[in-house]
């Protein structure tokens, strides 16, 4: 006899109709089953805000998957220990909380006003790439400061790395299979590590650490002391990618809405007049008063959230929304329709910006936002990541307008296999009067 507890099946749901339209499936599975439903025996999905964030930090319950994409390097050395890397991810964080962003948004503006400044006007221009070598000058200068031009011509074959790596296959090889991809990371990580090796053991031997997150990494904690360099090394290949890979995907979907609501954009462009002339002297003051260009950023990550599913294993039988699911089951976390959900927003498919302000345009709260994730492994880098984005749609909404190519068909296809993105994105831009 069958458990008479399990989620809800979708009718006509599987594995074929999910890989043919993953994002109309999942809104289906919502509407139709509810708070959790079922798409293969042992196959979870959270749907909706409340069991979203119960599995989100419930990380003991639901652990995340530890098969990390940049792996620590095999060395006769051996591999940091599981404490050595818990303090490598606390020392990072130093470097990455809100209160260390906001005191360096001045290094921040630069690059944003720098891409708005080349953007070429009056062509269609494929947007994504130039997005992401703008977001990863940014992103890996956050983390290394002087030592950035040095590293980053490896922190872009980092990127390609796990482009490779994350490409649909037919096949699923077992992880210990040295696969051409998996050979090819080997090869980049191993690259970044050698160039990163000589600054670590240069800032070391110079007592000059620097103000950047590695010098937060290789200050000595009370506790502890110093971090033994591998634990420095092996934990920086993820972040750097990260710190510009999925706000990439944000930043397509933004620039999008600056196109298609261009009322929007010219509210943005309105703030954005006010920021100081020389982008250095932009201070977290002034993105404060960013207000409506941060409202619009939020909304766009809440329709649009680039991690729209999170993979979660079950270690042991547990509850969720009332029912019970088998240890060894699979969960997979909907911020997607989670963020969608009438409940917690007032007509959700709708882009509303105002739905973050309140009545006097301050900052509210309005429903559940699940974007940077929540719990134990919610998005670390969360505070750049808003920085960038802020900043990067304030300095394009002040300098252009911009215009989707005409035509019958959209200027991009919508990718869902790894993270929410317009891929071949099209723009054009005109300079604001």
């Amino acid at each position: 006899m069958g458990r008479t507890n399990e989620p809800p099946r979708l009718p006509e749901g599987s594995f074929a109709a999910w890989s043919r339209d993953r994002l109309a499936t999942a809104r289906r599975g919502a509407d139709e089953c509810g708070d959790v439903w079922q798409l293969e025996p042992g196959v979870y999905v959270a749907a909706t805000a409340g069991p979203c964030e119960a599995v989100l930090r419930r990380a003991q319950d639901f652990p995340k998957a530890s098969s990390p994409l940049f792996p620590p390097l095999k060395r006769s050395t051996g591999a940091p220990t599981s404490e050595e890397r818990a303090r490598a991810h606390a020392a990072r964080m130093r470097g990455l909380r809100p209160q260390a962003v906001a005191a360096r948004i001045g290094e921040i503006a630069p690059g944003a006003a720098r891409f708005a400044d080349q953007w070429p006007t009056g062509q269609d221009v494929e947007i994504l790439p130039p997005v992401r070598h703008a977001l990863a000058e940014i992103g890996v200068r956050y983390l290394f400061s002087e030592d950035a031009p040095t590293l980053l011509p490896f922190a872009s074959q980092l990127f390609l790395a796990r482009e490779v790596l994350v490409r649909p296959s037919h096949w699923e090889w077992p992880p210990w299979i040295p696969t051409p991809a998996r050979r090819f990371r080997t090869r980049q990580q191993t690259a970044f590590t050698n160039a990163l090796r000589p600054i670590v053991q240069r800032r070391r031997s110079s007592g000059r650490l620097g103000d950047d997150m590695l010098g937060q990494m290789l200050r000595p904690s009370a506790r502890y002391g110093l971090l033994p360099e591998e634990a420095v090394l092996d934990t920086l290949p993820g972040i750097t990618v990260a710190t510009f890979e999925t706000p990439s995907r944000a930043a397509g979907w933004i620039l999008l809405h600056l196109a298609r609501y261009p009322q929007a954009a010219g509210r943005v462009a309105a703030e954005a007049a006010l920021l100081p002339a020389d982008p250095a002297a932009t201070t977290s003051t002034h993105l404060d008063r960013l207000q409506y260009t941060q409202a619009l950023v939020r909304e766009v990550l809440r329709l649009h959230p680039p991690s729209w599913l999170l993979t979660r294993r079950v270690t042991r039988p547990t509850e969720l929304a009332g029912y019970t699911v088998d240890a060894g089951s699979t969960v997979l976390v909907c911020p997607y329709t989670a963020q969608r959900d009438a409940r917690e927003h007032t007509d959700p498919d709708q882009f509303q910006p105002e739905r973050w302000l309140d009545d006097s345009g301050s900052p509210a709260k309005p429903g559940v936002f699940l974007s940077f994730g929540t719990g134990p492994h919610a998005c670390e880098g969360a505070a750049l990541a808003m920085a960038m984005l802020t900043l990067l749609t304030a300095q394009t909404a002040r300098r252009c307008h911009l215009s989707e190519p005409r035509g019958p068909e959209p200027g991009y296809q919508v990718t869902t296999l790894e993270g929410l993105a317009t891929v071949g994105l099209r723009l054009r831009a005109t300079l604001r009067g």
